[in-house]
């Protein structure tokens, strides 16, 4: 990851209603924002030894804990 993306612009991007596309401990997530200080991460690959949950809420809190992990992080404008 860019030593210059900072979390605050990760942030700012999932304000602006950016659907965020990243990798965290080898499983590909899909991470946007619902409402304040609540996101929504879903699950899109899926490891049939390792079940995780397809869709679970995050606080802000526990984003800013897991940015730093995050790997290919990419992003697309959100349809809805």
């Amino acid at each position: 990851m860019d030593k210059n993306y900072t979390f605050e612009k990760f942030e700012e991007e999932l304000e602006e209603g950016y659907q965020i596309y990243y990798t965290y401990v080898r499983n590909r997530y899909l991470l946007f924002k619902t409402s304040e200080n609540c996101y929504t991460q879903k699950l899109l690959s899926i490891h049939e030894k390792n079940p995780l949950p397809v869709t679970e809420m995050l606080t802000r809190k526990r984003v800013k804990e897991m940015f730093p992990f995050m790997e290919k992080i990419e992003y697309k404008v959100r349809e809805d």
